[in-house]
């Protein structure tokens, strides 16, 4: 049988298809296409006949439908039987869990990865029973796109077609993906989300950024100093629910199934420390680089993008104020050319992907998730609006990287909550911002924070809880929220602080073992140096006692070091990512051990805070 692919997906005629293999677009910095595969020969008149293909050519697959994980292939949803259609209800309640509220259906696909394809009619019954299913368990269904298989003149065409399912959304329970916005000063990253999240383009002089500041010099000099966070929500359709006139916080949350929470983080070298702490505590799900098309790879865009890659945080990058190179020629094509030697250097080893349309868009999102080594690059102008709707459907189709098991299994933890932000409101009092690791936090909750600078925890009363600018009565494992603590002295409360369930015991300690990598270092790495640690929320100043088995280290080379606190004992776990930094000096590693102090009080001793709304 001879069968051939048109160009839906951007594959080739007769090329074999894979979720994993096919790669959107094409290379960064290449005029070809990414979907390399061998050139077919042709005849004496240069082509070759429309349905003839090699006999060694194998049919088109995906991969075999897994059996856990948010994807279904379906051949054919026509006419099922009621006790069918129930049966089919509860699978896709099923791959909606698995996907956290999303869910992916191939529809005209075997279970072994076949493309089949179904015929026009065939095609509109499947949806329409699709969509059946979706009302019946609570969600939406979005068709993506489609693909045609040509089975030669002797047969009708017939399609395949790739539909999301999204749940609507039920007392704020939506799927929330945090991106940290990273790249150089004046690349366009706040102007950038400005324009995202606000649904008007800017005027070329950073209007679309004013509200994204959060102190007056930022205003003043139209750079970013602190962490802002802006959100940008989605319906269980697909259809951003941020544009409308006045448009709360509130109300965003209440209308969207899926929302992506940005950091805008700091570009300038001297807000390093600041970057680095909104990388390492705020635990984001990606990282965006933006790189200016008129300034190409320029002062800390390297460093943030090697900042990403040594926490293993997947990256996608996006080069804005192409508007600005349309007179300066070559700049933009100059730029993709730094990108493409950037990303595929030793260090990197990331393939890029230049997104040019809507079907790059949605096979890039799904690649960029499978493989660690996909690098989705999008070029937009904040001005002009180009290509803004290509990462806005990227964004949309972009799935969790953690499945529905890991966060049961985090859910039913003990609670542990990390202290990012302490802020005083009128008439609120004493409020801490931060993100819960495990377990589950509610109105009213009874828990201890610390370790204070003498190692010890205080009780305290959770009376409120706000996630994304509106009230939240329960918080589960890996959401971020600001909890109200009352009258609760914030002089009491730093930064890296913990607040978790008395029932946890918590361990605390000045010195512990962790096993590091030595990034970069001028000369040698050795006892008694002193560095910037950040595990976590956690930064503080830490002395290096020892290297087990080696004097010293230099560039490149491993080893595990002691290292001890010197302000106050901080609270770790074991196997938490570390990376220390002192002038050009980096390192990356884990804890590995916590140490023992005898000098330190009793760890699980807690002390009663009494005032008038948090008596335990």
């Amino acid at each position: 049988m001879d069968v051939q692919l048109t160009d839906h997906y951007g594959t080739k005629p007769g090329q074999k298809t894979s979720n994993v293999n096919v790669t959107p677009g094409r290379e960064c910095g290449s005029g070809q296409g990414n979907n390399k595969t061998k050139k077919t020969r042709r005849g004496k008149r240069g082509k070759r006949k429309r349905g003839k293909k090699p006999k060694d050519e194998p049919p088109p697959y995906l991969p075999p439908e897994a059996e856990e994980g948010n994807i279904e292939y379906k051949l054919k949803l026509v006419n099922p039987t009621q006790y069918r259609f129930e049966h089919l209800a509860t699978q896709l309640k099923w791959r909606l869990q698995e996907g956290r509220g999303e869910a992916v259906y191939q529809i005209g696909v075997e279970d072994n990865g076949l493309l089949v394809g179904l015929s026009d009619a065939d095609m509109r019954a499947s949806l329409q029973t699709l969509k059946r299913m979706a009302e019946k368990v609570g969600a939406d269904i979005t068709l993506l796109r489609e693909r045609e298989v040509d089975y030669g003149s002797d047969r009708s065409c017939r399609k395949i077609a790739e539909v999301l399912v999204r749940k609507v959304p039920d007392d704020q329970q939506f799927l929330d993906l945090r991106v940290a916005v990273l790249g150089n000063v004046d690349s366009g990253k706040s102007t950038l989300l400005g324009v995202l999240t606000q649904g008007e383009l800017d005027n070329g002089r950073g209007r679309a950024r004013l509200n994204l500041f959060r102190h007056l010099h930022e205003i003043q000099s139209g750079r970013t100093s602190s962490i802002s966070f802006e959100i940008l929500g989605f319906n269980s359709k697909g259809e951003v629910v941020n544009y409308s006139d006045s448009r709360s916080a509130e109300e965003i949350c209440e209308s969207s199934s899926k929302m992506i929470t940005f950091m805008d983080l700091a570009g300038h070298h001297k807000y390093l420390k600041t970057t680095i702490f909104g990388l390492t505590s705020y635990c984001p799900d990606f990282a965006m680089l933006v790189v200016g098309a008129n300034t190409g790879i320029a002062g800390t865009t390297r460093e943030h993008l090697g900042l990403a890659l040594a926490l293993k945080v997947p990256i996608f990058v996006v080069v804005s104020k192409v508007d600005a190179c349309v007179c300066a020629r070559g700049a933009l094509e100059r730029t993709l050319r730094q990108l493409d030697r950037l990303l595929k250097q030793p260090g990197c080893g990331k393939v890029p992907l230049l997104v040019a349309n809507d079907d790059d868009a949605v096979t890039a999102a799904q690649q960029f998730t499978q493989s660690s080594s996909v690098t989705p690059i999008f070029t937009l102008s904040s001005v002009t609006g180009e290509n803004l709707d290509l990462l806005k459907v990227f964004l949309n189709v972009l799935p969790p990287l953690s499945n529905s098991k890991e966060q049961e299994e985090l859910m039913q933890q003990l609670t542990e909550f990390q202290v990012d932000e302490i802020y005083s409101v009128p008439d609120v009092g004493t409020v801490v911002g931060g993100t819960l690791y495990s377990g589950v936090c509610g109105e009213g909750e009874r828990l201890v924070v610390g370790p204070t600078d003498d190692g010890r925890f205080l009780r305290l009363r959770v009376l409120s809880i706000q996630r994304n600018r509106s009230s939240c009565r329960v918080l589960r494992a890996g959401q971020a929220a600001t909890l109200a603590l009352g009258n609760f002295p914030r002089s009491l409360l730093r930064k890296g602080m913990v607040m978790v369930s008395p029932k946890m015991k918590p361990i605390i300690c000045w010195s512990f073992e962790a096993a590091v990598v030595l990034l970069f270092h001028a000369k040698t790495f050795r006892s008694g140096f002193q560095v910037t640690v950040h595990v976590g929320n956690v930064r503080q100043t830490a002395t290096v006692e020892c290297l087990h088995g080696k004097e010293e280290l230099r560039t490149g080379e491993s080893a595990v070091v002691c290292f001890r606190f010197l302000k106050h004992p901080e609270y770790l776990r074991v196997g938490a990512k570390l990376l220390f930094r002192e002038g050009v000096t980096k390192g990356i590693g884990h804890v590995a051990q916590l140490l023992p102090d005898l000098n330190t009080p009793d760890q699980n001793h807690t002390h009663n805070h009494n005032n008038n709304n948090n008596i335990t």
